[in-house]
């Protein structure tokens, strides 16, 4: 239990810096700065969500949690998958400054889901 513990507080500093890095990068794509393309930013996400996930697969071995059998955490995972593309169109990928700013503001959406449901353990949002 005490490894949990551990893990999950990694975790879920790994998940803030993420948070806060995206924001930050995304501000700077917005704003066209020369910082999006310094390599201490092109490394240091990968290898935070390195341990995002190294962190998130131990969780849930120790819990032994299977994700088809938790809607929750399969729902985490598609809203990570959503996360990670829209990302990846608004930060490298998108054709215009226009496309790249909205799938910057879908993927803080899906990351606010993630996070809902992380903290809920409820794929429905507001719904019971």
């Amino acid at each position: 239990m005490e490894y949990y513990l551990t893990l999950r507080s990694v975790h879920v500093a790994c998940v803030m810096i993420a948070g806060g890095g995206f924001l930050l990068r995304g501000i700077w794509m917005l704003s066209r700065s020369p910082l999006l393309e310094h390599p201490l930013t092109r490394t240091l996400p990968h290898v935070n969500d390195s341990l995002l996930l190294l962190t998130a697969i131990s969780m849930a071995w120790l819990a032994r949690l299977n994700p088809l059998d938790h809607p929750w955490l399969m729902a985490k995972i598609g809203g990570l998958v959503i996360y990670i593309v829209l990302g990846s169109i608004a930060l490298r990928r998108g054709r215009s400054l226009w496309i790249r700013s909205l799938a910057f503001g879908g993927a803080l959406l899906a990351l606010g889901y993630v996070v809902d449901v992380a903290l809920t353990r409820n794929p429905f949002l507001f719904l019971p």
